[in-house]
Order: C-alpha cells, then structure tokens, then sequence
C-alpha cells in the first residue's frame, strides 16, 4: 500500500485519474494533502486525522475517519474489514466519494455515482457490517443532507430528520407504541427512502483547507 511519489503527469497516475475521476492536477494537489498529513511518509494512519482542524468539529468525524480503512471503500470486490494504514491510492479512492460528478456525465452515469455514494454512506454507517443500519443512523444520514443543502437551519433539518425517522418507524412495524423501535435498514430500503435526496453534491468536507465540492472536471 504504498504512496505514490511520482509527478501528475507520470503514468501512475491514469489507472488513478480513470478509477476516481480525478484530473491529473487534482491527484497532484491531494498528493500533496496526503504528504502533509503523513509528515511526507508512504502511509496514513487513523491518529494522522486528528490534526485535520475541519474534522474536528464534524458530528460524524469517527465516522469519516474510519471510512478511510474501510476495505469496502477501496473499490474491491468482496473486500471486507479495516487496515491500519493506507496508501495513496487507497486515500485518493475515499476521497472520491466526496467528489461532486461532472456534470458532463449522462443519466446512466450519474446513476451509477449516485449509487456508489449511496454505498458508501451507507457502509459509514453500517459499522458492523452486518447489512442493516439503525434507525437513529439514518435519521442522523439524513439531518447531515439536509444540513449540507443550506436552505434549511440546524434545529429544522433535526426535526426533519426525526419526522422521518419516526415515518420509516412506522412503516416498518405498523401500528407501534411510542417506544419501539425497528432497527435494521437494508441499503435496498436505504435507497429507496433517499430518492428524494440529492446526495451526489451534498457529499461533501473540507480537507486540509480543500473544499471537495471544487473538485469537480
């Protein structure tokens, strides 16, 4: 899991550029995020992320954090469980999921980005990986979008949240007292009750002083 230390105009970097939709400019400036982060070494670290000042501050920094060494967030088939530490590649696949789509891109395309970032949401959520989310999980996914939007203040987008919390609730067991819960949302369910949402430019941090929605062809 090395990093890359080669220039963005290498050929290291196209199998990158294809894999992420990055521009070779872009690679190069996280390239220089990642050496900052990991004081110019070849590997990131969990603890590495705690000197980011923009996540300290994140309701879901564990959350982000841990999806750096999430091995279904490297783009691998049936890859499962977390690493100590990653590489370059494996930094610049994660912070693609951040990436706002070009807008370039045709209906077919954009639907299979959507459903990516619909995953990786997801798996930030499914910690576990057993599948399922709790339903406090997604009424907290869903504060985070409506909070992203920024139409709606902070203390609306949580009583949205928890009406829709309350509404899947409701559906999922019927008729049901005020202190039960369902918990299990499958990421079958899980899209369907996004539909609405428009996730592909709601997800979004800033890093290192790095705006991801800029990071756009």
């Amino acid at each position: 899991m090395g990093a890359l230390n080669s220039l963005p105009d290498e050929p290291q970097y196209v199998g990158l550029a294809e894999k992420t939709g990055f521009s070779f400019e872009q690679i190069g400036i996280l390239h220089k995020r990642f050496k900052q982060l990991s004081n110019n070494g070849e590997t990131l670290r969990r603890e590495d992320f705690n000197t980011i000042p923009d996540l300290l501050c994140n309701p879901i920094r564990s959350e982000i954090i841990e999806a750096f060494f999430d091995r279904r967030n490297f783009r691998q088939t049936d890859a499962v469980g977390t690493v100590h530490e990653i590489g370059f590649g494996e930094f610049l696949l994660v912070m693609s999921h951040f990436r706002p789509p070009s807008i370039r891109l045709d209906d077919e395309q954009k639907e299979v980005i959507r459903m990516e970032k619909l995953r990786f949401l997801f798996n930030m959520h499914d910690t576990d990986n057993d599948g399922t989310i709790t339903l406090e999980e997604y009424r907290h996914v869903v504060e985070e979008l409506l909070s992203r939007s920024g139409a709606l203040g902070k203390e609306t987008a949580k009583g949205i949240a928890d009406a829709a919390m309350l509404e899947v609730a409701s559906i999922s067991m019927g008729h049901m007292e005020p202190d039960e819960f369902y918990e299990g949302i499958t990421f079958e369910h899980f899209n369907k009750l996004l539909k609405e949402f428009e996730v592909e430019s709601r997800m979004n941090i800033r890093f290192m002083n790095m705006d991801t929605t800029t990071l756009c062809k």
